[in-house]
């Protein structure tokens, strides 16, 4: 295994001293963002991926030595309007992985939510065929983070349709591949440990962000969250501030046999809001995995 981070903590940050500054503190790999180059979160500019810009990406990691363990593009892939602007960007992704030899492609299945579940899986059947079948024919996977995206709903429902095991089942029935992250289990009421120890097979890639309950606020809201706009029941943490047994985590990923890359998710307020807080976040999450993962 190794230890790595997605740059979309550091979106201010040029790719060259994001990699630089990793080698530096000890990571071992980068899970570079890949949104479109109009978005402003992207590291890598996969709809502009020319010659220049695949020398520019191949000579950062040849130079540090680093992986490059993912591309992400975490989206709505059944957007209603725009699905397939999504669906069209994650080809863009695969291309650019194929080239660079980066063996995923990360995004969200996502849901239309003027229909149902059912109605949803049906669609996303059709819309996820071809592009596993597009990114098998280059030997790349695509990754789906178990996020459940509230925010996608107006209601504050699941958003991403592959947020518990049920779910997992259907993707890997069409070919997808999991990008586990544990914070959103907890957050369910699921044990992430027990959720993932069956499926480690199907886990191509692996996310590390933490959850932390917030005092009172549960039995405020109850489960669903608040309605109101307010900040709810858990905030994510980066790993070692929040609730997950990571010695646990990793070690049923060792048992069965996981051999990638886990690769931070900083997402915690506590440690945002400057390059030099993100970075310290980044540490404190360093310092607790780099005894479960040695390098």
């Amino acid at each position: 295994m190794k230890l790595g981070f997605l740059t979309a903590c550091l979106v201010e940050s040029d790719l060259t001293d994001i990699a630089h500054w990793a080698v530096n503190q000890g990571f071992e790999a980068l899970e570079v963002a890949g949104w479109p180059s109009s978005d402003g979160r992207s590291h890598i500019k996969v709809d502009r991926f020319e010659d220049s810009e695949y020398d520019r990406i191949r000579r950062i990691f040849t130079k540090t030595g680093l992986t490059l363990s993912s591309i992400a593009y975490y989206e709505n892939n059944l957007h209603p309007e725009h699905g397939p602007q999504v669906n069209a960007h994650v080809r863009r992704c695969v291309d650019a992985a194929a080239a660079l030899g980066c063996p995923t492609v990360g995004t969200f299945v996502g849901r239309d939510p003027g229909r149902s579940v059912r109605d949803n899986l049906e669609r996303a059947t059709d819309v996820f065929g071809p592009l596993v079948e597009y990114a098998r024919q280059r030997d790349v996977e695509i990754v789906i983070e178990n996020c459940v995206m509230k925010s996608w709903h107006p209601d504050g429902y699941p958003g991403n349709l592959a947020y518990s095991p049920e779910l997992w089942e259907w993707m890997f029935a069409i070919g997808l591949k999991l990008n586990y992250d544990p914070s959103h289990l907890v957050a369910l009421g699921i044990d992430p440990v027990a959720a993932m120890r069956p499926y480690v097979a199907d886990i191509a890639h692996v996310q590390a962000k933490d959850t932390e309950f917030l005092p009172g606020q549960l039995d405020r809201y109850g489960f669903y969250g608040p309605i109101t706009g307010e900040k709810g029941w858990y905030r994510f943490r980066v790993p070692g501030l929040g609730l997950i047994d990571w010695t646990r985590v990793i070690d049923t990923l060792y048992e069965g046999g996981y051999d990638g890359v886990v690769s931070v998710e900083h997402e915690d307020p506590v440690w945002s809001g400057s390059t030099d807080r993100v970075q310290t976040g980044l540490g404190i999450a360093y310092r607790t995995l780099r005894h479960l993962i040695p390098g």
